[in-house]
C-alpha cells in the first residue's frame, strides 16, 4: 500500500479522484489547495481530509508520494519543495516552465535518491498496450511514419466557462489560454510516441497565435499559442508529426505508417480506444473498398470519413473499469500507480527521470516554436 497525496484541487483532481478506484494499492491520505474554498468543496464531496497548510501536507510522516496538480507556472517550485520535503512526486505536465527549471527538478531526485515520474498516464493505456504488441509482432513492419494529432475543437467559441468537474471546480479555461494548448495537450501524443519508438534525436517546431480573440473576458490577457506543429526525428528511425491546437475540428488520433501496413488509433484519450489495422498485402474491408468504388464512380468524395484498416479486438481485459467522463477517458491514477509499484520492486517506473525530463523538452520547445532543435535530455 502506497500512501499519497493530492496538492491542488482543480478540474483535473476530480479525473484523479475517479480513476483511483482502479488502483487499491494507492491510499489518499488527505488534500490541499491554496484557494480554501475549493478546498473544503472537494474535499466534502469526496469526503476527505484536508489539510490545513501545505506545510502541514508536505510533513505527513505517511505520505510517501506527493502528487503535483497545481497550476504549470507552480509546477517547479512545488516539486522542488516537495522533493526537500523527502517525498518522491507524481507531476502534472511539464515538471516546470523551462527545461533548466525541469533538469533541476531531475537532479533534485536524484540528489535525494527521491523519484519524479510526469504526466500524462494515458502512454500506459491498454490502447498503448496493443499498439505496442502489434508493433512487437511485425504486423505493420518497421514502423516509419507516425502522425499524431490533439486537436480539440474550437473551444473558446463553446460555452467552456459553464464547464464543471464532478465536485464544482470550473474548467480553467482563461488560464489554458494564456498557457497554451500545447503545455496542456502535447504530452498525450508525446508520451505514446516516446514509449512506442524510443528518444527525440531533433526535429523542428513552429507555434502561432492564430485567434488571438478568445471572446469576451480575455480582452488584455497574454494569450499563448493556440497552434503548434513538430517534426521529430527518434533515433529508432521514425519520423512523426504532431499538431496541437484549439481550433480545428476535435482530432486525437495516432496513424503508424511501417513497411508493410498501417495502425491507426481513434483517440489518444480513450483507455481502450478502437485500433484499426491495414496490411498493404490484404483487402481492405468490404465497406471501404465499396466506399472508395463510388467514389471513383462518382468523382467526388464521401461527405463521411471511414478508418482505415480492420478493428483489432484486445485481447486481454479491461484493466481500468473506471474511468473519467468523455472525452478524457483516460485512468489518471494509473501513473501513480505503476510509479508506486516500481518504487516498491526498487526499479525506476517508465515515466520517471531523464524520460519524464525529455517529454518535458519536448512539450516547452514545441510550444515556443523553437525551429530546429535537438533535444539536450536523453535517457
Amino acid at each position: 500500500m502506497a500512501t499519497i497525496a493530492f496538492i491542488g484541487t482543480g478540474f483535473v483532481a476530480d479525473y484523479y479522484m475517479t480513476t483511483l478506484a482502479n488502483h487499491p494499492g494507492l491510499k489518499l491520505a488527505g488534500v490541499w489547495d491554496r484557494d480554501a474554498i475549493r478546498l473544503e468543496r472537494f474535499s466534502a464531496y469526496h469526503g476527505l481530509r484536508a489539510y490545513g497548510s501545505l506545510e502541514e501536507c508536505l510533513s505527513d510522516p505517511d505520505v510517501g508520494i506527493v502528487v503535483n496538480l497545481t497550476n504549470p507556472e507552480n509546477h517547479f517550485a512545488l516539486n522542488c519543495s516537495a522533493l526537500e520535503a523527502g517525498k518522491h512526486v507524481y507531476c502534472e505536465k511539464p515538471l516546470g516552465m523551462t527545461y533548466d527549471e525541469a533538469v533541476k527538478v531531475v537532479e533534485l531526485a536524484e540528489e535525494k535518491k527521491l523519484t519524479v515520474c510526469g504526466a500524462p498516464a494515458n502512454g500506459l493505456s491498454d490502447a498503448q498496450r496493443l499498439t505496442a504488441q502489434l508493433i512487437g509482432e511485425g504486423r505493420i513492419g518497421a514502423p516509419r511514419l507516425a502522425y499524431a494529432e490533439m486537436e480539440d475543437g474550437p473551444v473558446f467559441k463553446d460555452n467552456w466557462r459553464d464547464w464543471r468537474s464532478r465536485s464544482g471546480a470550473n474548467w480553467p479555461g482563461l488560464h489554458e489560454f494564456e498557457v497554451g494548448c500545447t503545455l496542456e495537450h502535447a504530452g498525450y501524443g508525446l508520451s505514446w510516441l516516446v514509449a512506442l519508438f524510443g528518444p527525440v534525436a531533433g526535429g523542428h517546431a513552429f507555434s502561432a497565435l492564430v485567434f488571438p480573440d478568445k471572446g469576451a473576458g480575455t480582452e488584455g490577457l497574454k494569450l499563448a499559442a493556440d497552434f503548434s506543429v513538430g517534426c521529430l526525428s527518434f533515433d529508432s528511425g521514425v519520423t512523426a508529426r504532431l499538431t496541437c491546437g484549439l481550433a480545428a475540428p476535435r482530432d486525437r488520433s495516432l496513424t503508424i505508417v511501417g513497411d508493410e501496413g498501417t495502425i491507426v488509433v481513434r483517440d489518444l484519450w480513450d483507455d481502450r480506444s478502437a485500433i484499426h489495422l491495414a496490411r498493404f498485402a490484404e483487402k481492405l474491408p468490404l465497406i471501404q473498398r465499396i466506399a472508395g468504388r463510388f467514389e471513383r464512380h462518382r468523382g467526388r468524395v464521401l461527405p463521411l470519413t471511414l478508418t482505415h484498416g480492420k478493428p483489432v479486438r484486445y485481447p486481454f481485459p479491461p484493466s481500468a473499469p473506471a474511468l473519467s467522463a468523455f472525452p478524457s477517458q483516460i485512468d489518471f491514477a494509473r501513473g501513480i500507480a505503476a510509479m508506486a509499484e516500481a518504487i516498491g520492486k526498487g526499479e525506476a517506473p517508465f515515466f520517471s527521470g531523464r524520460r519524464a525530463l525529455h517529454l518535458s523538452e519536448l512539450a516547452l520547445a514545441l510550444n515556443d516554436g523553437v525551429g530546429a532543435f535537438e533535444p539536450r535530455s536523453r535517457f
